[in-house]
């Protein structure tokens, strides 16, 4: 498991170029809470949040496919927002918490851990330790 530190996590998301236009910020609980927290404060915007659930404390599916444990958001006005995630792997929990926010809302990706395009750190190979964490 690979460590990253708090001020590496900020210092790289205040150089990150983010979308104009962005209304909104949705994070995907519960690993993706801190993540669109900071993303919301970077990008001084607010922050709603939809719970789903796919693996337990151990890493390991619990479910199928992820399974939504919250009402979702009601995004009012918002027209354009980021969908954020702590890492995109499969991007089965992305996917299941997009189809359950409207069509006519553009939603757009942001993770802090992945390898795809929308991911903050690309580099870090196998799972990692956030330092909002506990040991």
């Amino acid at each position: 498991m690979t460590p990253l530190s708090f001020v590496s996590i900020i210092t790289r998301l205040a150089r990150w170029k983010f979308p104009d236009g962005i209304d909104g910020v949705v994070g995907i609980a519960a690993g993706g809470v801190v993540p669109a927290a900071l993303v919301a404060r970077q990008l001084c915007l607010e922050l709603k949040i939809i719970t789903l659930n796919y693996r337990d404390e151990a890493n390991q599916t619990r479910f199928i496919a992820p399974k939504l444990l919250s009402e979702v958001p009601d995004l009012g006005v918002w027209r354009r927002v980021l969908l954020v995630d702590d890492v995109y792997v499969s991007g089965q929990s992305w996917n299941v918490a997009r189809a359950q926010l409207p069509r006519s809302v553009e939603v757009l990706p942001f993770v802090l851990k992945g390898n795809v395009d929308f991911a903050l750190i690309r580099e870090v190979e196998g799972c990692v330790h956030w330092p909002w964490q506990a040991n």
